[in-house]
């Protein structure tokens, strides 16, 4: 009879030692339910699949780089009738990562932009596509250091290798130095390869002007704006809404 210690040697040179932390469940149901050794099969081989799935999950999770573990579940559609909620459950099959499509959050600050933004690249993740997000004024200054110690090219394959990069906050502060030139490469390097989100509390009207130039502005808006899905939210500030006092009840 085969010792657990040589089962263990032929499933690590397999690669599949995750199948002993089922196998003595399984092999107790195999005898209760008089399972066929097929379906026994099945059965073990189908748990290591699960455990190698959650295992690819977690990695990319980590590799997205949330600021927050943000999912559509959590988020308060009801709280801001303003968030356009057949439009969000629509993206948020993902299609538009599948057709390196661009999506545009607009609103006022605290309305939920980051929340969606998130939501949507967390399901993106679960549906087996390479996620990452930053804020604008990290991947800027990222960039920045890279011009200074010459990685430049190899620090923007970050930016422009995932299936969905997630740029959030973009024009809170206002571009300087070669800050628009990096984000045209970003854009440039990624139109019809790559999906985007991009979120800001500018109306679009005024990113033009966030590139200091025409031409770049035209060409990167360009891009940006040519499979574009905009979500323009309105509403007042869920985090402002949390700090106002409750009023007492007038008799």
């Amino acid at each position: 009879m085969t010792s657990t210690d040589d089962l263990l040697s032929v499933l690590k040179k397999l690669r599949l030692s995750g199948v002993l932390h089922t196998l003595p469940l399984r092999v107790r149901q195999a005898v209760e339910e008089n399972l066929g050794q097929e379906e026994f099969l099945f059965r073990l081989l189908h748990d290591e699949a699960e455990r190698r799935d959650g295992k690819q999950l977690e990695l990319r999770l980590g590799r997205a780089n949330f600021e927050h573990d943000k999912t559509l579940e959590d988020f308060d559609f009801h709280f801001n009738p303003g968030v356009p909620r057949a439009k969000v459950i629509d993206l948020a099959t993902c299609q538009f990562v599948a057709k390196h499509e661009v999506v545009l959050l607009v609103g006022a600050t605290g309305v939920g932009k980051s929340h969606l933004a998130q939501a949507l690249g967390h399901r993106a993740v679960r549906r087996g596509h390479t996620v990452f997000y930053t804020s604008a004024t990290a991947l800027f200054a990222q960039l920045r250091a890279a011009r200074g110690d010459g990685s430049f090219d190899r620090r923007l394959l970050k930016y422009t290798s995932p299936d969905l990069l997630i740029l959030d906050d973009l024009g809170l502060m206002p571009l300087r130095g070669d800050e628009p030139a990096d984000l045209y490469e970003v854009i440039r390097h990624r139109y019809e390869r790559g999906a985007m989100i991009v979120s800001s509390n500018r109306a679009l009207p005024e990113w033009p002007p966030l590139f200091n130039d025409p031409l770049l502005a035209s060409a990167a808006m360009d891009r940006l704006l040519h499979h574009a899905h905009v979500v323009e939210i309105e509403g007042e500030s869920y985090r402002s809404s949390r700090r106002k006092p409750a009023v007492e009840a007038t008799a």
